[in-house]
């Protein structure tokens, strides 16, 4: 990890700018649109360093080395993965899965909001399904 921890003036000032989704004294999360739009000026020919500045970022806070060490990861990742390798995996996935047995009123709560989630998905796609059809003869007369 990094040897430069933000101050809180720093982590301040880091995220009025619209590409930094968080920000911690060790890290600092990137926006999806923005490693995107890195990659798209980096194949152009643009070198990290412009991009980031470009985006309103002072490197004098950042770092240079985190700017590199960025940049490399996120052409890795596009390399292997395309768009898909830029995106924060961590909203998939909500940490370490539970290893513990689960009480019944745990259970019965998931299965709840389980049914709540199918029965408002179920709403949706009826209400989906209308529309079409109300299209479908709006066109048809």
């Amino acid at each position: 990890m990094t040897k430069h921890y933000f101050t809180l003036a720093q982590q301040k000032e880091l995220r009025k700018n619209p590409y930094v989704k968080a920000v911690s004294e060790k890290a600092i999360t990137y926006t999806d649109e923005f490693r995107r739009l890195f990659i798209a000026q980096n194949e152009t020919g643009k070198r990290p360093r412009e991009i980031f500045e470009a985006a309103g970022f002072d490197l004098e806070i950042i770092g240079i080395t985190r700017v590199q060490k960025c940049a490399n990861r996120w052409r890795n990742a596009f390399k292997k993965d395309g768009i898909r390798g830029l995106e924060d995996t961590r909203k998939h996935r909500s940490g370490r899965p539970l290893e513990r047995e689960l009480s019944m009123e745990e259970k019965y709560a998931r299965l709840e909001a389980k049914m709540r989630l199918l029965e408002a998905e179920n709403e949706l796609l009826k209400k989906i399904d209308l529309l079409e059809r109300q299209l479908l003869e709006q066109k048809g007369n």
